[in-house]
């Protein structure tokens, strides 16, 4: 039996897997559909309720996104965020115009009306995250203003006969401080949606899903050894058993010891039929040189379709192929409309047509890094792999900045061991936290010589979703250990510098 919850259309933002992750926070279940589904497709999901997301154009322009506006009868509750707000009140017959003034970044919103419906409960002045160009000046008939800002008469509106609503500004994310509680509103008190999904439901919907695709096919599985492709076998494991093959490719870019222990947990631990390879002379030989990131992403991705290719062949015909893709590697690979390119090699997209495969499947697509974990320790995965420090899939290749060497790589794998070491000990918190070979060298003196060595930076953040990013508040004595560590164990480097940039403007990777 389909479960019942909240679809929602997708206008290109960036914040829409955000939206699905908060409903699903409050127990309720919620999908994302193009916003150009048909209505029919979306009232197959027989939805209690549909959010429309924001987006990057403008509702004024000649082919803006769209929905049919059969959706405002179809006597479904309907919320429109940001560019959907402005759709609601385009298609409705209201009046968008530019902001005399802009409105970025976190902005108090007057409540006009928090005793009951959507902004029930909410202080009179609340401040919200607004992110706006264009913006309602005139409500469509049968609506009321709710909310407003100094700049934005129209910050929120609501059409309780016909129950649809907009805000201007972002529930889903953390700078609305009560965001959470008018996505609540929505569900429970307008939609009238029960808590009742959970992880557990999730992983049997997927499996179910997993069967559907695959049939009675075989999968070939990209196994990185890091928590998401972990998951993404447990996944495929529980849905067919043996027809999945999982491949591990050692590049020669894996942290210190994690090669043996990836080994270790899937013929052990976790057992599933792998095949492991090193390749890492192959890469290094490709990367020879090169220095520009974007381009170590891409010469690592098209080895590893090479790879993949070949060992395909060894092992027979395998009908699909299987990888870990989490929706912060879809955000910033620009695989979802409006979103930009930031980092080419996340494993997004599919292969290649000649590797043969029927279809790629991509189980964790709609989850966030720790919705991962979550449905890791669901599924009976280990904590010490679940709760392991993300890795990105060109490995320490993207911590050494420049030209990639066996020898700058030893440097930064051995400082990596080391912060790793002493942030466990301290128990520190951090959601991630690597070292970087900054490719900058400067004079030092040890043991009463000159030096001229790298410099080595760290970087250590806190997160919920990956998207964006608090630098983490480490102690200094913590930070001086690791730095008289790192300067007395590790030959090449003799100075230690801390990043204390946020995601944004920085990603939380060097490179």
């Amino acid at each position: 039996m389909q479960q019942r919850g909240i679809v929602i259309l997708d206008f290109g933002g960036q914040y829409t897997q955000l939206i699905a992750r908060r409903v699903r926070e409050c127990g309720v279940y919620s999908c994302i559909r193009p916003c150009n589904a048909a209505i029919e497709d979306i009232m197959e999901e027989a939805p209690l309720g549909i959010i429309l997301s924001g987006g990057p154009a403008s509702v004024l322009d000649a082919d803006a996104p769209t929905i049919d506006p059969a959706i405002f009868d179809s006597g479904v509750p309907v919320l429109g965020i940001c560019y959907g707000m402005q759709l609601i009140a385009h298609l409705l017959s209201g009046r968008i115009e530019r902001a005399a003034q802009r409105e970025y970044g976190r902005t108090v919103v007057f409540m006009d009306q928090n005793e009951q419906g959507l902004l029930k409960g909410m202080k009179q002045k609340s401040t919200c995250w607004m992110s706006h160009t264009w913006q309602v000046v005139e409500p469509p008939k049968g609506f009321k203003v709710i909310a407003h800002t100094g700049n934005c008469p129209t910050a929120a509106m609501a059409n309780e006969e016909k129950k649809l609503y907009g805000v201007q500004f972002h529930p889903e994310v953390t700078h609305t401080e009560e965001g959470q509680l008018m996505l609540k509103n929505f569900l429970f008190e307008i939609c009238k949606a029960t808590a009742d999904w959970s992880m557990d439901a999730y992983a049997d919907n997927t499996i179910r899903q997993i069967r559907r695709q695959v049939g009675d096919g075989t999968v070939l599985l990209g196994l990185s050894g890091g928590v998401d492709s972990a998951v993404a076998a447990a996944l495929l494991y529980k849905a067919i058993g043996n027809r999945l093959t999982c491949v591990y490719v050692d590049h020669g870019f894996m942290r210190a010891g994690e090669s043996d222990q990836v080994v270790e947990i899937f013929t052990r631990t976790f057992p599933v039929e792998l095949k492991a390879v090193d390749a890492s002379d192959r890469f290094y030989s490709a990367l020879k040189g090169v220095t520009e990131p974007e381009q170590k992403r891409k010469i690592i991705g098209r080895e590893f379709v090479e790879v993949f290719k070949e060992i395909s062949l060894q092992l027979g015909k395998r009908d699909h192929f299987a990888q870990g893709t989490i929706y912060p590697d879809v955000i910033e690979s620009g695989s979802v409309k409006g979103s930009a390119v930031i980092k080419s090699h996340h494993n997004v997209g599919g292969l290649p047509a000649e590797l043969g495969f029927t279809s790629l499947v991509e189980p964790l697509r709609m989850l966030f890094k720790d919705e991962v974990r979550a449905l890791g320790l669901t599924l009976g995965l280990p904590e010490s792999l679940v709760y392991r420090q993300p890795f990105p899939g060109p490995g320490l290749a993207i911590r050494v900045i420049g030209e990639l060497t066996p020898e700058k790589v030893r440097i930064v794998r051995e400082s990596d061991r080391i912060l790793r070491e002493e942030i466990e000990m301290y128990g520190a918190p951090a959601s991630q936290y690597f070292t970087v070979l900054t490719g900058a060298k400067s004079v030092g003196v040890m043991g009463d010589e000159r030096t001229y060595a790298y410099a080595i930076a760290i970087r250590a953040v806190t997160t919920d979703d990956f998207m964006t990013a608090d630098v983490a508040p480490l102690p200094y004595d913590l930070l001086g250990r690791i730095s008289t560590r790192i300067i007395g164990e590790v030959n090449g480097c003799n100075r230690v510098l801390y990043d204390i940039t946020t995601k944004p403007p920085a990603s939380i990777e060097w490179e």
